[in-house]
């Protein structure tokens, strides 16, 4: 399934106001503005929630071929809280794709280019039939 079918039907991603800016192999951009109903209870972003900003560039980066590709596992480091107005964007490269398995850098910046967030993924090509569109 092409990133591009993928994320069509990502009604998460869409939820989330999530906007893909650029989307080609093994590289993905994707933007989220922060609303108030994204907030945990000390008025910053929920860090789930940069999470899924993170993992919906990775899914995008590593998703380049008709193959369903999904996480093996991630790991995220916070670095910035951010709150209601700031725009987050997700940067996504593959570092290395081997045989079925990959591994990605993702970015998280602000509005002003603060880093948010690192996050690296770890994939791996399924057998799994894409879903019927």
């Amino acid at each position: 399934m092409s990133s591009q079918t993928m994320m069509q039907r990502d009604r998460a991603s869409a939820a989330l106001g999530i906007e893909v800016i650029t989307d080609e192999a093994g590289y993905a951009v994707v933007r989220m503005p922060v609303r108030d109903d994204m907030l945990n209870g000390f008025d910053i972003i929920h860090g789930g929630l940069v999470f899924a900003l993170a993992d919906t560039a990775f899914a995008i980066a590593c998703n380049e071929d008709d193959d369903v590709t999904v996480a093996a596992g991630a790991d995220i480091t916070f670095l910035k809280s951010t709150t209601v107005g700031a725009v987050l964007t997700a940067t996504a490269r593959r570092v290395v794709r081997s045989g079925r398995t990959g591994l990605y850098d993702v970015s998280i910046v602000d509005d002003t280019g603060d880093p948010v967030a690192e996050f690296r993924g770890r994939s791996v090509t399924t057998r799994r039939p894409a879903p019927a569109t």
